[in-house]
């Protein structure tokens, strides 16, 4: 039997990925937007205002956002996660970011960390819960 509401979705972004993200929903708008969505504050600030999207908005993730968004998952509040990690450059929160990663992997938590694999997710989630 299927599933009968979509999985809650956690967005983060870095800031060398935010456009990615923008753009990524704006590709699965349609699906997203029948998703119950939190993200960290700008991330969440970008997504609705430049598509349009119902966002949950926690802290900025060196403010605690990603914390936030773990302690959720933690308590089974968060069925997954989309963060767009911007392996190149140094971030100085990286322990609440390891620390969220690795809560994924505690709770069996699908985790995207590329835009390539985030894609992947929606499609099965696409698939999972039809309209």
């Amino acid at each position: 039997m299927m599933p009968m509401t979509p999985p809650r979705i956690a967005l983060i972004a870095h800031d060398h990925k935010k456009d990615d993200i923008v753009a990524f929903a704006g590709r699965h708008r349609d699906f997203l937007s029948r998703c119950e969505l939190l993200a960290t504050g700008t991330t969440g600030g970008r997504l609705s205002d430049e598509i349009g999207l119902t966002v949950t908005r926690m802290l900025s993730g060196p403010w605690g956002g990603d914390l936030q968004i773990g302690a959720q998952l933690a308590e089974g509040r968060v069925g997954v996660v989309i963060f767009l990690r911007d392996p190149m450059t140094p971030q100085p929160h990286e322990p609440d970011i390891n620390a969220l990663v690795r809560a994924c992997d505690v709770h069996n938590v699908p985790c995207a960390t590329n835009v390539a694999t985030a894609d992947l997710l929606i499609a099965e989630l696409r698939r999972m819960y039809p309209e």
